[in-house]
């Protein structure tokens, strides 16, 4: 701050000494009127003698007199953004008004206009000891230029002639220079600063690219982070980063100018950017506001994005480098380093939270909220806790376009034959340890294909699909997204693939399992081509095919018509779980299950005679159980066999089934003679 105040002190010498010179010429130096006309007098004035430069002391554009030593924000500026002795004195000119208010005054006199209370062009040269005319000073305030470029001043007034065109030092340059550390506010909404970051695997490479170009593009697979990286090896080069969100940066009605804000806030901290994802077309004129200062400024930009890098969208060529998801181990360090409560007896973090695919960043921010979860059960860290703090990281963008569940079933919760319980579990296992199998141990190399663990579940409606997806994805401790075909299949040629396109990408920054109901509906058979219907089905097929290939995420594919289903799909798929229509003995537990312990029972419930006549699955057991609840709470009574069986018939009725003798026994006149209507009105 003395280095700065010191420099402002020589300015104020200058227009000391420029106003007194224009003193003496006045022809009228006592007119009260003074910057409001021009009298003849003063007409003549200028018509006697053209403007010369002000006089200054010797030295290249600095005054004698005792100036600390350079310290402090302003050389530390200027050496991060290229600016010349030249450009720092005009620096100092523009910013004079707005840390001492006599300025204003002073420059209002020295403009003849009191309206006019910053620097001009004109007179910031003048003041420097230049010409008007100096074609090397006015390029220091011309576009290209470091001032310019790097936002330090702004030219306004751009219809006036040049040399009257007001420069403004914008508030954030003061108030950096005065000791200001926020962030412009301009950038609240887009932009965050690291000043530290957590040491990530790779750091250094790509430090060390960065040593060899100021432009790194790194292109990132889902459950990566390059954000983390970019920051860790800015941090590794000794600056702070400046963090740029790419698709907010994107919807800027101008993206250039707040490139260049961000560029700004960069040369003001000494950091680095990193900016990302870049998708489209829209990159191209943010890079260019990005590196709008010449390379010598040194401001490193790392980009990244889910594609490679456009060459469309810069000039200047980048380092390449690929961003992978963390490994197994440092995943589970980072989740021990950053919890702050103790862990429960036998509990391992980096094995519960294995199957979940997180960067160092999101880790932290999950091991906190694990932390507080904690705190607030007033215990030590579960393993809950930990999958609970993993979910809090999922990006909201899925829940536009699938309905999220959050898992409220266990394996108990489920009757199926033993097989079909251990394929489950198998597919649970599977999602757990794939980053050890496909990681690794490398079990599925090359093809650009995924990492992705897909299911089919097949059988009837109400066989417990839907369900089981729930109880894996409650195994795994994630969230399952229903897809909502409503949301996904177009009558126009090609939209049904862009609209699964979206719901891949936004899955990636999820960590949940994907659940498509009734799949067969997007994912057919491909049939011979016999018109343009056939030819474009074909087409959406194939691209599944492809997606589903790339994908890295858990997805749950379920149908009533396995046979509808492409071959190429189900050969894609890891496991193929057959659901069996319930035997005897599990619609008994079914109905038992479904009824649960807090619904009052009478006595003539006999759950073996509904069980043994009346064949019907899950779903449809439960529907009749609720149904008979309902019945039984409008009649203030305990659910009674009349109740159950009623609700069996109506439930007959939806599925367009007969009552029939052999089924409903002795219960057949209560369900079709004169009791009917006095039981179950319609």
């Amino acid at each position: 701050m003395r280095y700065l105040l010191a420099r402002l002190q020589a300015v104020e010498r200058r227009v000391r000494r420029a106003v007194a010179e224009r003193r003496r010429t006045d022809p009228n130096p006592h007119d009260p009127f003074r910057g409001l006309y021009l009298s003849d007098e003063a007409v003549e004035a200028l018509l006697a003698a053209p403007r010369a430069a002000y006089p200054v002391d010797s030295g290249a554009h600095a005054d004698a007199g005792t100036v600390p030593a350079p310290d402090g924000r302003l050389p530390a500026l200027a050496a991060a953004a290229g600016l010349s002795e030249l450009d720092v004195e005009l620096l100092l000119v523009a910013l004079a008004p707005d840390v001492d208010g006599r300025f204003e005054q002073l420059y209002g006199y020295l403009n003849d206009d009191v309206t006019r209370r910053r620097a001009t062009v004109g007179l910031a040269l003048r003041l420097c000891g230049l010409p008007e005319a100096s074609a090397t000073g006015r390029a220091r305030l011309a576009p290209g230029a470091p001032l310019v470029d790097g936002g330090l001043v702004a030219i306004e007034d751009g219809e006036r002639p040049g040399l009257s065109r007001g420069i403004r030092v914008p508030d954030r340059v003061v108030t950096h220079l005065l000791g200001g550390d926020g962030l412009d506010p301009a950038l609240a909404a887009l932009a965050t600063t690291v000043d530290t970051a957590t040491a990530v695997p790779g750091a250094d490479g790509v430090a060390r690219m960065l040593g060899g170009a100021r432009l790194v593009y790194l292109t990132e697979r889902a459950g990566a982070s390059a954000a983390d990286l970019g920051a860790a090896a800015l941090a590794q080069a000794g600056r702070p980063a400046v963090c740029v969100d790419g698709a907010a940066l994107g919807t800027e009605p101008d993206p250039a100018g707040t490139a260049r804000a961000v560029l700004r806030e960069a040369l003001l901290r000494g950091a680095g950017v990193v900016v990302g994802p870049l998708t489209g077309a829209w990159p191209r004129p943010a890079l260019a506001g990005l590196l709008a200062v010449p390379p010598e400024a040194g401001v490193p930009v790392v980009a990244y994005g889910p594609h490679a890098w456009d060459p469309q969208w810069s000039t200047e060529v980048p380092l390449h480098g690929e961003v992978d998801p963390l490994p197994p181990a440092e995943r589970a360090r980072l989740w021990r380093d950053g919890l702050d409560v103790a862990l429960a007896d036998g509990v391992d973090p980096g094995a519960v939270t294995a199957h979940f695919v997180l960067g160092p960043a999101a880790i932290a921010r999950a091991a906190r909220a694990a932390g507080r979860a904690a705190r607030a059960d007033g215990g030590l860290v579960l393993p809950a806790h930990l999958r609970a703090g993993a979910r809090t990281q999922n990006a909201a963008g899925l829940q536009r376009l699938a309905r999220r569940i959050e898992p409220a079933v266990s394996w108990s919760d489920l009757v199926l034959p033993p097989d079909v319980l251990g394929q489950l579990r198998e597919l649970a296992g599977r999602a757990r340890h794939r980053d050890l199998v496909l990681g690794e141990w490398r079990m599925r190399p090359g093809g650009g294909r995924g990492r992705s663990v897909a299911a089919l579940f097949a059988g009837d409606s109400g066989t417990g699909k839907t369900m089981s997806a729930e109880v894996v994805a409650a195994e795994l401790g994630m969230d399952l997204y229903a897809v909502n075909l409503a949301t996904v299949v177009d009558k126009y040629v090609g939209e049904t693939e862009k609209n699964l396109e979206r719901i891949f990408t936004e899955a990636a920054g999820v960590n949940g399992v994907l659940l498509f109901d009734e799949a067969d509906a997007i994912f057919g058979r491909r049939s011979e081509v016999r018109d343009a219907h056939d030819r474009y089905a074909n087409i959406e097929s194939a691209y599944l095919l492809q997606r589903m290939e790339a994908f890295d995420g858990v997805a749950v594919l379920a149908t009533n018509l396995r046979a509808n289903l492409d071959e190429a799909f189900t050969r894609r798929l890891d496991i193929a779980v057959d659901f069996p229509m319930p035997d005897e003995p599990a619609r008994r537990a079914l109905w038992d299950r479904c009824l649960g312990p807090h619904v009052p029972r009478a006595s003539d419930v006999d759950l073996d005679f509904l069980a043994a006549a009346f064949e019907l699955a899950g779903g449809h057991i439960r529907a009749a159980a609720v149904t008979a609840a309902y019945l039984a709470a409008g009649a203030g009574t305990p659910v009674s066999m009349v109740d159950l069986v009623g609700a069996v018939a109506r439930e007959y009725r939806k599925l367009g089934r007969l009552c029939l003798d052999r089924e409903f026994g002795p219960w057949l006149p209560i369900v079709t003679g004169s009791l009917a209507e006095a039981h179950f009105p319609r």
